[in-house]
């Protein structure tokens, strides 16, 4: 018996689920676009497990944010303030607009590519808890990494969580030790820490 094709969806759109904090349970839409890649609700679970301690009054960067729904969760889980870095521009309309809808003061959306913000002039910036899930096989990750530490981007004992393909050798900074680490199908998932 020959399965049916599942129908396409109807819209252009989805929605990321916040898991935690004062707007658990709050959906907010996302644009379908491609290459983005929201983190999963399974990923997002271990890796808040993990910073359950450190994202109170943290100040958060969220370098390639797409659906903004690592940054989100830190704010949902009373972060001091986040940044969003989306070089998409409907991405970036959409973050502004759910920013709004949650009603966020301590939130900031920067429409431009992660590499080209972090390799600018840094203005006394220093973020506690720095997050790089770039879109996989483009050579994006290393580079963030190092041009974070290089242009002294992070607080002194930072924290920096790491998303990429699970073939991907990534030669993090010296000064970077890994906190934790997990695969998750097609996932590799670090935390770091900067000493």
């Amino acid at each position: 018996m020959k399965r049916k094709p599942s129908p396409q969806r109807a819209s252009n759109s989805g929605f990321i689920r916040i898991i935690s904090g004062q707007f658990r349970g709050r959906k907010l839409p996302v644009n379908d676009l491609e290459g983005l890649r929201p983190t999963t609700d399974r990923i997002k679970e271990t890796v808040f497990n993990w910073l359950m301690q450190d994202t109170r009054e943290a100040k958060v960067l969220d370098c390639f944010a797409g659906s903004g729904g690592l940054g989100f969760e830190c704010l949902s889980r009373f972060a001091k303030d986040a940044t969003f870095i989306e070089l998409n521009k409907q991405a970036a309309e959409q973050l502004k607009k759910n920013i709004c809808t949650l009603k966020l003061e301590n939130a900031h959306v920067i429409n431009n590519s992660a590499i080209d913000f972090l390799n600018s002039q840094n203005q006394g910036l220093n973020f506690d808890l720095v997050f790089v899930d770039p879109p996989f096989r483009k050579g994006l990750a290393e580079p963030s990494c190092q041009l974070l530490e290089q242009n002294n981007w992070l607080s002194d004992n930072a924290l920096i969580y790491v998303e990429v393909e699970k073939e991907c050798t990534l030669n993090a900074p010296e000064n970077w030790h890994i906190l934790k680490e997990k695969q998750a199908g097609q996932v590799l998932c670090r935390l770091y820490q900067r000493n």
